[in-house]
């Protein structure tokens, strides 16, 4: 199949399913999109066991292998996708919560890598099918950051205050860079390839990786600022901005750096740099732009259970650890925000939102499906997969439940959040 046919058959789908959301279940469009391709998903699967003679998962896996979700989203929509989000950040909010989003997202991912590994390891342990504490770690890495492209939409439904909601986005783009760091070394660590590197060395990788890609985003953004200055033409900005989007990504990739965490940064300077009528310009067809990538992305994500092999011990280990993941999301945020604000903590209301909200999303299929094959990604793929799935549809759903109950006022002020 060739590229205008895969991407003319992905839109055909995906408008299709955004229809029949709007005339049936009437959720958010993207999770919509997501339930009635999960749907599809498993109606194929069902036909394919009462019609054994025809291979009817055929044709939706050769497009799923063609698509190949983790290059095409951790090397290619990635970069839009986040840019988009840094775009919506309040920037005056995010610096003023400066040292809380730091610890969420390098404290936070890191300890909730821990809890996951410590929790799994020990599910696994306890339905009798061990599995190596290396492999365990790289579920944690795995399922630890949240999902920008979740949280982000999810952020524009809720009347939560603004210094919270930069507090909530912020983590959510910048853990992601983090987790994907850590995927990267926890699974060379596993699989042998990292034998003979010291902790140092980790250090070091991590640091050039996080901190210089941080630097490298901030010194394109305010580059790319400084050379569309005194021009008003918005088709000036939008060709500025994509170049920006993706230029440092690739360049941050290049040069052994998070392109993740570059991009982000990239879009935080030159979203900032833009005010007024221009920025309503810019956000036009970035808005665009971000909505069909989601879409897209959350379709794929409910055809991807067709790459999945239910078994009971899965099955089983999934249901186990998916209240183990909303109780390691709750710890990671509790130890790393207290040391910083522990003055202004909000009686527990911060850290309903921030635990309830931390959806996982497309990087945490993506990086999963990236596992070398064999027994043990057979193993634990379907467990990201279930605790991805629940966490966009049960907890996305119910998000605005919870922050109503939380926070009635909406966006009245009231005590620091962070």
């Amino acid at each position: 199949m060739d590229t205008i046919s895969l991407l003319a058959l992905l839109l055909t789908l995906s408008a299709g399913f955004s229809i029949l959301n709007h005339h049936t279940l009437r959720l958010p469009v993207t999770i919509g999109v997501l339930v009635f391709s999960l749907l599809a998903s498993l109606l194929l699967m069902i036909l394919n066991l009462l019609i054994p003679s025809y291979d009817l998962q055929a044709l939706p896996r050769s497009v799923l292998g063609a698509v190949n979700l983790p290059t095409s989203l951790l090397n290619g929509a990635l970069s839009l996708l986040l840019f988009a989000g840094a775009m919506q950040v309040d920037v005056g909010h995010l610096r003023a919560r400066l040292a809380s989003v730091a610890a969420l997202s390098v404290l936070g991912t890191v300890l909730a890598v821990a809890l996951l590994s410590v929790a799994a390891w020990s599910v696994f342990a306890l339905l009798g099918h061990a599995v190596p504490f290396a492999w365990c770690i790289v579920l944690g890495a795995i399922l630890a950051p949240t999902d920008p492209v979740s949280v982000v939409g999810m952020l524009k439904r809720l009347g939560l205050p603004g210094p919270l909601q930069a507090v909530f986005a912020g983590e959510s783009l910048f853990n992601d860079g983090v987790g994907v760091v850590i995927f990267g070394v926890t699974v060379g660590l596993a699989t042998g390839d990292s034998h003979g590197v010291s902790a140092l060395d980790i250090a070091l990788s991590f640091c050039r990786e996080a901190i210089g890609g941080g630097l490298l985003g901030a010194l394109t953004g305010w580059g790319a600022l400084c050379v569309i200055r005194g021009q008003r033409d918005p088709h000036i900005d939008l060709l500025a901005s994509l170049a920006l989007a993706t230029g440092s990504f690739s360049l941050a990739t290049h040069l052994g750096m998070s392109g993740a965490i570059a991009v982000v940064m990239a879009g935080l300077c030159f979203g900032s740099g833009h005010n007024g009528a221009s920025r309503a310009e810019l956000d036009m067809p970035w808005t665009l732009i971000d909505e069909v990538l989601n879409v897209l992305l959350f379709m794929l994500i409910g055809f991807e259970i067709l790459e999945i092999t239910p078994r009971l011990f899965t099955v089983l280990a999934t249901l186990a650890i998916i209240p183990l993941s909303i109780a390691a999301r709750a710890l990671s945020v509790l130890l790393s925000i207290l040391p910083v604000h522990l003055r202004h903590w909000e009686r527990g209301r911060a850290l309903g939102i921030l635990t309830w909200g931390g959806l996982r999303g497309g990087i945490s299929v993506s990086l999963a499906l990236g596992l070398p094959g064999g027994a043990l990604r057979d193993l634990l793929l379907p467990v990201c997969y279930g605790v991805v799935v629940f966490t966009i549809i049960v907890q996305g759903l119910s998000m605005e439940r919870v922050a109503r109950r939380l926070y009635p006022s909406g966006h009245a002020p009231g005590p620091d959040p962070s």
